[in-house]
C-alpha cells in the first residue's frame, strides 16, 4: 500500500512539474502537461533555424550602426528645402541667445561628410582632396544636389571602411604609427554623425519642418 501511495505521489508530482515549467498559460499543452507533436517540432525547427544563422560579424555591426545614422541624417538632410539650406539660428535674432557664427545647415550637412571622409580613409587606404578631410568640407558644393551627393558618398566609404573590420585587426592603428585604433575611428565616426544629426533636428523645427524620423509618432 505503501509503495502504491508513494508511486502516485511521484506520478502527480512529475506532473505537476512538467507542467509548471511550461508557465502559467498552456496553449499547446495537453491534459497531462505534455507538449503536442506540432508544437514539438515547431520548436525543433526554430532551434535548427537558429543554428543555421551565421554570427553576426565586427563589421556587420558596425555596418548596421552606420546604415541607421546614415538614414537618419540623408533623410533629415532631403527635408530641408533648398532655399533653406543657408538657414542658420543666428537668422532668427532671438533674444539672449548666442547662435554668432554658428554653422548654416549646409555647412552641417557637410561637416558630417568631411568627417566620415576624414574617419573612414584610413581604414580602406583611399585617397581623396585634402578639403574632403574633414572641417566643412569642399567650398565649391553650394547646391543641395551637390551637397546630398557629396553626404551619400561619405556614408558609402563608411560602409567599405567597415567591410575592412576583423576580430584580427580592430585594436591596430588606423594609421600607421598612429594611437587610435580602427574600432575607434569607426565608431567614432558614427557617434560624431549622431552628435550633428541631433543640431540638424533642431534647424529643422526652426523652420517648422517635423523631422522624418519623427513623423507619424507623438511629436
Amino acid at each position: 500500500m505503501k509503495l502504491t501511495r508513494i508511486a502516485s505521489l511521484s506520478a502527480v508530482l512529475i506532473l505537476f512539474v512538467a507542467a509548471f515549467v511550461g508557465g502559467p498559460y498552456f496553449p499547446d499543452f495537453g491534459k497531462c502537461g505534455f507538449r503536442s507533436v506540432p508544437s514539438q517540432v515547431a520548436a525543433q525547427t526554430s532551434a535548427q533555424a537558429q543554428q543555421s544563422q551565421t554570427p553576426a560579424t565586427i563589421a556587420d555591426i558596425i555596418d548596421r550602426q552606420i546604415t541607421t545614422v546614415e538614414k537618419l541624417i540623408t533623410e533629415a538632410a532631403e527635408a530641408m528645402p533648398e532655399d533653406k539650406f543657408n538657414f542658420s539660428p543666428e537668422n532668427l535674432n532671438i533674444p539672449g541667445a548666442d547662435y554668432k557664427g554658428v554653422r548654416t545647415f549646409a555647412l552641417q550637412i557637410k561637416h558630417v561628410a568631411a568627417s566620415n571622409y576624414a574617419l573612414y580613409a584610413p581604414l580602406t587606404g583611399d585617397t581623396f582632396p585634402k578639403d574632403f578631410l574633414g572641417g566643412n568640407g569642399p567650398e565649391n558644393l553650394k547646391t543641395k544636389a551637390d551637397i546630398m551627393k557629396f553626404l551619400k558618398d561619405s556614408f558609402a566609404q563608411g560602409h567599405k571602411a567597415a567591410a575592412t573590420l576583423t576580430t584580427d585587426n580592430i585594436l591596430q592603428p588606423a594609421k600607421p604609427g598612429g594611437s587610435s585604433a580602427r574600432l575607434h575611428r569607426a565608431t567614432f565616426a558614427v557617434a560624431h554623425a549622431y552628435d550633428h544629426y541631433g543640431q540638424i533636428v533642431e534647424y529643422l523645427r526652426m523652420n517648422g519642418i517635423v523631422p522624418p524620423a519623427s513623423r507619424g509618432k507623438s511629436d
